[in-house]
């Protein structure tokens, strides 16, 4: 099964090499890479030209990191779709974990692994180490996932209106929606917190948890069924 990974990028010249290297390190085939530069003002476009020609990048007013994503899905290829943001890393044996699940079971549409955060060491800011502080845990977060392609036909797009946790948005309107998820144990991001991140310094109760749950609780006014806003366990 061919993969597509999408990789949006706002001013991520310090990290995007380092993300891209550990797509490329899960050594599978046939791979294909979208960089959708979000209107970056720094160096990343111009790093894009030294990453290799076999990425395919477009480039876009900066619209935030659903629009950035929603791009992407225009320009897939594949049949299986991955995410990384250019800040964060896969850990090699990503692919090898997750690729398994959704080929012994078609009923899957999404697999799931462990979130493991990390944040920069204290001895030395100018550098690009990390330490994780906290255990592994399940988080709502597009880069620990694998998924089939024709998900999103069924689910939809993410919503560009939000520029903060439109992947909660999409995770919980596909829970709603049936799908099958499965989830594993083993970490399939390292998610990476850094002061120049999206969501650095944000309260996340006021600018993503509220507007998530009022969008969900608006679409059980709709249709009348169960509200999708369970958080927790994302398996089936």
């Amino acid at each position: 099964m061919r993969l597509s990974v999408i990789v949006p990028v706002y001013n991520g010249e310090r990290y995007l090499a380092e993300a891209i290297a550990s797509v490329r390190r899960q050594a599978y085939a046939p791979l294909e890479i979208i960089i959708v530069d979000d209107g970056s003002t720094d160096g990343t476009a111009t790093l894009i030209e030294r990453l290799g020609s076999d990425i395919r990048t477009v480039h876009q007013a900066n619209q935030g990191p659903a629009a950035a994503r929603n791009r992407g899905l225009e320009l897939v290829t594949g049949d299986l779709i991955a995410f990384i943001d250019a800040d964060d890393l896969w850990p090699d044996d990503k692919l090898r974990l997750q690729l398994p699940v959704l080929h012994d079971d078609r009923t899957i549409q999404i697999v799931m692994g462990k979130v493991q955060r990390l944040w920069p060491t204290e001895s030395d800011a100018l550098t690009l180490a990390f330490e994780p502080r906290t255990p592994p845990w399940d988080e709502l977060l597009l880069g620990c996932a694998l998924v089939r392609r024709d998900i999103f036909e069924q689910i939809g797009f993410f919503d560009s209106t939000l520029r903060i946790g439109e992947d909660t948005d999409w995770f919980l309107r596909a829970r709603k929606g049936g799908v099958a998820i499965a989830k594993i144990d083993q970490v399939t991001l390292f998610y990476r917190r850094h002061k120049e991140s999206l969501t650095a310094g944000i309260d996340h109760t006021k600018t993503t948890i509220f507007p998530v749950l009022k969008r969900a609780v608006e679409r059980h006014r709709q249709t009348g069924a169960t509200p999708d806003t369970q958080r927790g366990d994302v398996s089936e």
